[in-house]
């Protein structure tokens, strides 16, 4: 009988310690699924990101054309858009495109400001249609970044958060950076009529 109570219950030890090891390898696997999908869902925020700083791009050079006409003393102004749109249609990496935005926006900050000044510019009906089209960008932008930050916020929390932080330094999983406006932006346009 006690032989019998022994086996018993060295095979109910083992069948416990079994499910055990197959509840960590699911948790494991589930784990590491989970890191992937996070990852992606930050690419894929990113990408969007991406095709409305080129929506930004392609518009600028007609919105820089149209202001030229009216002031043509602000050639710093326009030579630093232009370069910062360079700048930004020779970023590659995740890293180059956002500092690259942020130069960008520097720029189109200054320029805002000198189009301030032009009353006449204002009321041309080319302008304010582009910059109805570069409010809708920038607008369509803020809520771009706003669920880019919310997939990066959600992956790099999973990375620092006991026990997934075992799988994510296993596998490499890295945290990402949050998508920050440039300084100049927090600051509040000046305008006067």
């Amino acid at each position: 009988m006690n032989l019998l109570a022994l086996e018993l219950g060295a095979i109910i030890g083992i069948c416990v310690a079994a499910v055990l090891v197959l509840a960590i390898i699911i948790w494991f696997i589930a784990s590491y699924n989970k890191f992937v999908s996070l990852r992606a869902h930050v690419e894929d925020a990113f990408s969007t990101i991406d095709i409305y700083l080129k929506k930004r791009f392609d518009l600028i050079p007609n919105l820089v054309e149209t202001v030229k006409g009216y002031a043509k003393h602000e050639s710093e102004t326009f030579r630093q858009v232009t370069e910062a749109r360079a700048q930004m249609g020779k970023a590659s990496t995740r890293a180059e495109i956002v500092e690259a935005d942020k130069a960008l926006s520097r720029a189109l900050y200054s320029f805002r400001r000198v189009t301030e000044n032009y009353p006449e510019l204002k009321a041309n009906t080319n302008f304010m249609d582009l910059q109805a089209q570069l409010r809708t960008i920038e607008n369509e932008l803020v809520n771009a970044r706003k669920y880019y930050n919310a997939c990066v916020r959600e992956l790099n929390t999973k990375i620092l958060s006991f026990p997934s932080l075992i799988v994510a330094r296993l596998f490499k999983f890295t945290a990402s950076e949050l998508f920050e406006i440039a300084p100049e932006e927090r600051e509040n346009i000046k305008v006067s009529f």
